[in-house]
């Protein structure tokens, strides 16, 4: 199928040279998309301008209606949403269908929370002031999003800032443009003014130059690599943008000597395994301590075993393809490099190179240490290495042990010695006794070098306004 952009209201680009979206499982041809320009990517900028003033202006009851069609459309039509994401980026079919209620979820919390945005009154310091706070969206937002969620990280951003009032430009990523323009399509189908939702397909480096360039663009909202993030935010000065960044991650797991085993490795492999690995938050390292190593160890080999890898269209496939070459050897050098240094792979650790796709088998790495790079950088891949610790103390310093701080997870059944855990963790979000803890209505986001801002609950919502004070004589 071919699509083209879509702004201010219009289907256009047909004309533009086309970018070839192909499924990573097979290498077949999903679909193509138009290649937007400056002159397009301007073009978006202005109809999104021009709509902001009558869209932020409606009541917050009425945007909420257009948000509440919205999210009928995307549980109407679920099972094509999903088929579309599996096949441009290759997740199995059931894990699509989770998405997109996911993602679909974004859209109900917002709808609702864009009616509690309130202000307040401060009490005044003379008898003839009113001291006020309101607040206001802050205007338009560009949201430039990554693949391996190609609806949720649209929907966790489409959903607060229309909810408060702000116009929308979003540049999906080239391996997953599909999705976004189902989403966008349902937009349409909702009823949404002109201007209000705008899409872009092309080159990040020519669209998000404009962004970042233009005055008129008062917010830009970014999930994706903290090298790229960082670059934003330097060109985010030239403007002073407001900017919301979700980046790089390199989540750990404590196993304590107290923990219940069978939660922990169902936990464990919840976080590590979906997605093929291919998550910001899915569990990077494991530190166990010493007196339930082996045995955990055991049970987690035995039950990760179980995994099927495949083609995400085909029944009981539970890891599908890594979306490219690139991904695949960034994957086998993590593993190589760790069995060189000493590590001992007791699962796995074999790739399958079809040519046009790559699959990984899910991989255990044991006795690993923080000299080899699986330890240090991000893999992005079905493998989970496995150190051992000796005390709670060590687990907190070598978690602690990156520049990253987006996700961490615990596993203990002792309330003293998990406030300790997670008071200790330098991290945004923590998961205790829970490998998914992802959630419309709670705050996502981190510390140190994994991101700037929060989506996600009221935060969410936070994050696309600005605060006015307004101080009055009577």
């Amino acid at each position: 199928m071919e699509k083209v952009l879509y702004i201010n209201g219009e289907w256009s680009g047909t004309e533009l040279k086309k970018i070839e979206v192909l499924n990573p499982a097979n290498g077949e041809l999903v679909g193509t998309v138009a290649s937007a320009g400056k002159e397009e990517t301007r073009a978006a900028i202005e109809a999104a301008h021009e709509a902001f003033g009558p869209w932020s202006r409606l009541t917050a009851y009425d945007r909420s209606s257009y948000l509440d069609r919205l999210y009928d459309l995307m549980m109407e039509q679920k099972d094509e949403i999903a088929e579309i994401m599996t096949k441009e980026m290759g997740k199995p079919l059931k894990e699509s269908l989770g998405e997109v209620q996911y993602a679909a979820s974004f859209i109900r919390w917002y709808s609702e929370e864009g009616k509690r945005v309130y202000g307040r009154s401060i009490p005044a310091s003379h008898e003839n002031k009113r001291m006020q706070v309101i607040k206001q969206p802050v205007g338009v937002v560009a949201a430039i999003t990554p693949w391996n969620f190609p609806a949720a990280m649209i929907t966790r951003k489409l959903g607060p800032a229309l909810a408060a009032g702000c116009t929308f430009i979003v540049k999906p990523p080239k391996e997953t443009p599909l999705t976004a323009i189902k989403l966008v399509e349902l937009c349409e189908e909702a009823g949404f003014p002109k201007g209000v939702v705008n899409l872009l397909t092309g080159p990040s480096s020519v669209i998000a130059e404009e962004i970042m360039d233009s005055d008129k663009v008062k917010k830009v909202t970014f999930t994706g690599s903290t090298e790229v993030g960082k670059m934003l935010i330097e060109q985010s000065a030239k403007t002073v943008k407001n900017v919301s960044m979700e980046l790089g991650g390199h989540a750990p797991s404590i196993v304590l000597d107290d923990a219940d085993l069978d939660k922990a490795v169902r936990g464990i492999i919840a976080s590590k395994f979906r997605n093929a690995g291919q998550t910001c938050i899915c569990i990077n390292r494991v530190y166990v301590h010493e007196n339930k190593y082996e045995e955990f160890t055991k049970l987690l080999v035995e039950e990760t075993r179980k995994l099927k890898v495949g083609n995400g269209m085909d029944e009981g496939t539970d890891i599908g393809p890594i979306i490219n070459r690139d991904g695949y050897e960034k994957i086998k050098q993590h593993v190589d490099n760790a069995v060189e240094k000493g590590a001992d792979c007791v699962l796995g650790g074999k790739g399958k190179d079809e040519g046009n796709a790559c699959f990984y088998e899910p991989t255990i790495l044991k006795d690993v240490n923080h000299d080899m790079l699986i330890m240090n950088e991000e893999t992005f891949g079905p493998v989970l290495p496995v150190q051992k610790i000796s005390t709670d103390e060590e687990g907190i310093e070598l978690a602690n042990k990156s520049p990253f701080g987006l996700a961490a997870y615990v596993y203990t059944e002792s309330l003293s010695r998990g406030t300790r855990l997670i008071e200790g963790l330098d991290y945004g979000i923590i998961g205790w006794n829970d490998g998914v803890p992802s959630a419309a209505q709670a705050p996502f986001g981190g510390f140190k070098e994994s991101g700037i801002g929060r989506e996600g609950g009221t935060e969410g919502m936070e994050a696309y306004l600005e605060t006015k004070y307004v101080s009055i004589v009577i």
